[in-house]
Order: structure tokens, then sequence, then C-alpha cells
């Protein structure tokens, strides 16, 4: 067959990942996306044009050679595809789940600039990263060890990508997560039905595999110190990924009724205290009229999970427009698909109870400003537009903050007004020698992805920091 030019690659059609019927969704935790089948992914691999200055590696994060994998799978050498993704990315089946293509790769993508839909970058990323879960490839020869062993404080995606990009140069690695699962706000924060524990479980078996090991239910600051890590514990180097596990609240009358949570426990007891089984006895309120506050991914995890619990009926409130939710649009769609309701341009006022439970969300309506420092419309209250929603149970999902146990961990670190702390932006070293840090923890986008690609460049500026002592 000849090689198609770029005009006859142009009128290809985008091929339409299959998803599972609304019905079958609710009646469970299964997965939403099914994935691409292997004649899907070859066609949607023969759209991408080749570019010799791909704009779309620019919109990655960790700068995945994007045209290069996609070749490789429109030539059917899938495991190939995966590696290549893995020289800057190592868990390929989780950023295709994830990650925000839609504002990043695939907004690039030349092809989307001609009228047509992108190149599906984020589903053939998931498509390669399946191949492997399914297809393992040997693990490479183990490099020479360099003698230098660095303590990984947290187990989210910052600290696992961390782990492993060290422990592929040779040292000794150890993560210290707090809970008795690994996987951070991978594995309490995001749904079954959106990442499947499984793949997670499947990256860390990988990360095992070269000699990583995972001490659970330890804190540092409380089970153990940092001068313990570096002293008689021998580690050389740390790296913090604590993540941003702090709950924030509106700050309303009302938030101490009961049947009133943050999405960080909601989630938590679904995720991983596995709420939604029958076999677990984990406890959880279940609404009937539940109401979820915030505008991204964790608020319609928080809403299609309540749904999944029963709701009969179930309203996000937002203060801004559909416009400016920073939720991804699949999952805005998959969420109105499901039966949530919205609505938009609301702010709550307050909770009102009956006999200490909630029982209403009074809000109040807003209109659209001038830009605020997010770069969105900022919201203005209309006076006299009070309205209230009826509510046995309110999940507010606006955010958290970095944990206020970091200071503890790590005396005399510094952090900045917002409790975050401050790194250098070339090596991601703290103000204290020896320690790094990355993901939620500092300034910057909450995405997972980008937490991987702060894993990755600490891991380089670790190396450096070790070899460079001798």
């Amino acid at each position: 067959m000849n090689e198609m030019d770029n005009k006859q690659r142009l009128e290809l059609p985008h091929q339409q990942m299959a998803e599972l019927p609304v019905d079958r969704r609710l009646a469970g935790a299964s997965e939403v996306n099914v994935g691409y089948s292997e004649e899907q992914a070859r066609a949607e691999a023969q759209r991408c044009l080749q570019c010799k200055r791909p704009p779309c590696v620019a919109g990655c994060p960790v700068d995945i050679d994007i045209p290069a994998f996609i070749k490789l799978i429109s030539e059917g050498r899938y495991a190939d595809a995966a590696l290549k993704i893995k020289e800057t990315n190592s868990f390929p089946a989780i950023c295709g789940r994830v990650c925000p293509q839609e504002q990043q790769c695939q907004a690039k993508c030349v092809v989307g600039r001609t009228g047509r839909p992108p190149v599906g970058i984020g589903h053939l990323e998931r498509f390669v990263g399946d191949y492997l879960v399914a297809n393992p490839q040997p693990v490479s020869s183990s490099p020479e060890p360099t003698g230098y062993k660095v303590a990984i404080v947290g187990s989210g995606p910052a600290g696992l990508t961390t782990a492993g990009e060290l422990a592929k140069l040779g040292h000794e690695v150890t993560i210290f997560e707090a809970l008795h699962e690994p996987g951070g706000v991978m594995t309490y924060g995001i749904p079954e039905f959106r990442l499947p524990k499984d793949i997670i479980r499947y990256e860390i078996k990988a990360l095992l595999e070269l000699g990583v090991q995972i001490v659970h239910d330890t804190i540092i600051g409380r089970t153990l110190t940092i001068d313990e890590l570096f002293g008689e514990m021998g580690f050389a180097a740390v790296f913090l990924g604590l993540g941003a596990g702090n709950p924030r609240f509106l700050g309303i009358e009302g938030e101490n009724l009961r049947g009133v949570y943050s999405a960080n426990e909601f989630l938590t007891r679904i995720n991983l205290m596995r709420a939604y089984r029958d076999d677990y006895d984990t406890p959880i309120r279940r609404g009937n009229n539940v109401t979820v506050v915030g505008g991204g991914n964790v608020t319609l995890d928080s809403s299609r999970w309540a749904l999944r619990l029963g709701a009969e009926t179930v309203t996000i409130v937002y203060r801004r427009s559909r416009e400016e939710m920073p939720a991804r649009v699949e999952e805005v769609r998959h969420t109105e698909e499901e039966g949530v309701q919205f609505r938009f341009l609301s702010q709550p006022m307050r909770l009102l109870g009956d006999d200490g439970d909630v029982a209403a969300m009074e809000c109040l309506q807003m209109e659209l400003g001038e830009p605020d420092e997010s770069g969105r419309a900022r919201p203005i209250p209309i006076e006299g537009s009070e309205f209230t929603l009826p509510t046995d149970l309110v999940i507010i999902a606006i955010g958290a903050r970095v944990s206020p146990l970091v200071p503890i961990a790590v005396p005399g670190i510094e952090l900045d007004e917002g409790g975050h702390v401050i790194v250098n932006p070339d090596t991601l070293e703290t103000s204290i020698p020896g320690v790094f840090g990355g993901g939620d923890l500092i300034p910057g986008e909450e995405t997972i992805v980008r937490a991987m690609g702060d894993g990755r460049r600490a891991a380089q500026s670790i190396h450096k920091y070790l070899i460079d002592r001798e």
C-alpha cells in the first residue's frame, strides 16, 4: 500500500471510542470508556500528519515523542509504541485515561486546527498502555548500583515517577506512604469507573520489579522524622510528594451539619475503603437529593458516585458558567448523560438544617464580570436573587490545600503564603539541602501529568545532586 499524503490523512474519519450505555454505568463501577480495538487504534494513528515540528509535543508536560509513538501504532508495533512513551512517561495506561489531553497535546494538534477532530492522542496512549498491561515486557537489565539511598515521601504520581526514574539510574529507593495502599490521589481520589485500580496496581508492580520498596502506614513527621531518614537510616536525599490532601471548605453557616462531606472524605471512603461494595462495612451516608459544590473533575467524580450509591437527584452548583468549568469536556458529557443536573452561576450562601441534619442549601444567582487572577470571568452576586435547593447530602469539592503537617514533618522548610513548599524552579530542591519536592505540594497546575513531569525533573536533579557529591 502506498504511503498516504497529508490531504488523504485529513480525510480519514476520527475513531470514536466506545462507551458503556448509561444503564450499565449506573449499575456498578465498571469503566465507562471501553477502549480502542486494534483496528480503531491503527486507523486513528493514520490520521497523524507526522509534523516535522510537532506542536503537540510542546503541549505535553512530560515531552512524549507523540508522532513517534503514533507512527509505531500505525505499523502495528504496539509494544514499541508503549516503550517509546515510557522513555518520558512511566504510566501511559494511567495518563491515557485521566490527563486533560484536550487542553494540552490535542489542543495543539495541527489536524484539529483544520476544523476536524484532533488526533485522539490520549486514547492512543491508553491503547498502548493497556497493551503493555496485557503483554508485559521483560524488565531491562539492572543498572549498576550507585550505593546511594533515596527516600520518597508519598506514593502519588509525583512520588512514584521519581522513584521509578531513580531506580533506573541505580539508586536504592524506598517510598514511605501514610495510607495502607499506594497510589495517592489516583487510588483514593479517582473513581474506578474512570481509572480501574488494577491499572494502578500493575504500574506499581512494575516499580517493585525495578527494586523500589514501599513502606505503608508511615507518616513522616510522626512515625519517622526527616532527621532519622538522613541520619541513622542512611538516606542521601529525600523527595517530598505529599500532595494536597487538606480539603477546602466554603466557610459558610451550616457546614458542620450532619450530611456535609468534603470531597476528599467522600471519595476516600468510596475509592480507597470500598464503601460502594456490599462486602465492605465502610460507613457512608447515601443521600436522596445530593448537592455537590464545585466545577472540577473531583466535583464530577463525587456527583457520579452519588448516583451510583442510589441518589434520586444529584445537582452540581457552580458559581461560573459551563465555559469556565476546569473539568474535562468528556467527563462533563458523561456526567450529563448519567443524569446529573447543573446549576450554573450559583453561589452557596448557607446551609439550613433540620434537627442537626442538612436539609437545604441557600444560594445566590451570579453574573460574570471581568477576568480575575485565574484568567476566568469573575462571578458577581446579583442582589435579591436568592433561591433554595432542598438537599439531604452536600459534598464540597472546591479544591484542597497542602497538609499543615508539612512544616512539622520538615522543620524549617520554606513555604509560600498559601502553604506550598518553595522550590528552586530549575532543580525542585527546597530550602533544605538534599530535600526536593514536586506535585501538588509546590505551586502550579494540579494535574497528574504535571506531577509526573515534576517527578521526572526531580529525579534528574537528585541524581545530579548525588553524583556531584563525589
